[in-house]
């Protein structure tokens, strides 16, 4: 359904992928944020399901080029460097929503960010420096910053397990006294006996991490039902997931 998409930002040249309904006009518009290696199929499949449910959405490419680390060893250098250079990983966000909201043509008024492991972490590390975002939706990513919550201008989803060894427990207490300090729009999803990555059948297999069905299937109906509640229903669509 959707195509690759190139943009500028960054100092990179970066190769995303983009889709958009086909008999509508898009519901809003919705960056998502690939894990560790890069923007591979997970994310991709993200964005022809958010597609098929009526929103326009780009998954950014972080690393640039397209690039996909080999493995998970050069795929923890790669976020090393990113993490290492902070303004320039978030021009790299800053830069993939603005490309989403070119080529969608929709409105700061009506976009949002979602990501996966690390990208969950940079799609609330965005709304922590004041990107123009509806909502921020974070699936088994952490939770913790530098910056603070004041910034944040939408609502925020947290989807987790809470066997998650990169987000325990007392981190999700943490990150809830944060929001509700900042007087936050919040939801804290908690999925019992679940590990980390667990939206992706096709994840590493690494300690911790295991993909669960039924985690992957409500984490994404709550995801929806974020989004619609801030955006219009399409006269046209064909509502469901991309597996």
């Amino acid at each position: 359904m959707g195509v690759l998409h190139e943009y500028q930002g960054g100092g990179t040249r970066a190769r995303g992928y983009y889709a958009a309904p086909n008999h509508c006009a898009p519901r809003g518009g919705v960056l998502v944020v690939h894990e560790a290696p890069g923007m591979g199929a997970h994310v991709q499949r993200r964005v022809d399901a958010l597609a098929a449910s009526g929103y326009a959405a780009l998954a950014a490419d972080l690393h640039g080029a397209g690039r996909l680390a080999r493995n998970s060893d050069e795929a923890r250098g790669w976020v090393g460097a990113l993490k290492a250079e902070p303004d320039m990983l978030l021009a790299r966000l800053q830069s993939a929503l603005a490309a989403l909201a070119a080529q969608s043509g929709i409105g700061e008024g009506n976009l949002a960010a979602v990501g996966y492991c690390f990208g969950g972490w940079c799609a609330l590390e965005l709304a922590r420096a004041g990107a123009p975002l509806r909502s921020v939706s974070i699936f088994h990513g952490t939770v913790t910053s530098d910056r603070g919550a004041d910034a944040i201008a939408g609502s925020v989803l947290v989807c987790s397990g809470d066997a998650d060894p990169f987000a325990p427990i007392a981190q999700l207490v943490a990150f809830g006294d944060e929001m509700r300090a900042a007087r936050l729009d919040y939801q804290l999803c908690l999925y019992g006996g679940v590990g980390h990555g667990f939206t992706d059948p096709e994840g590493p297999v690494l300690p911790g991490f295991a993909y669960n069905a039924a985690a992957d299937r409500r984490s994404w109906t709550s995801f929806l039902n974020l989004l619609a509640e801030h955006s219009p229903a399409p006269a046209s669509s064909d509502f469901g997931m991309v597996k």
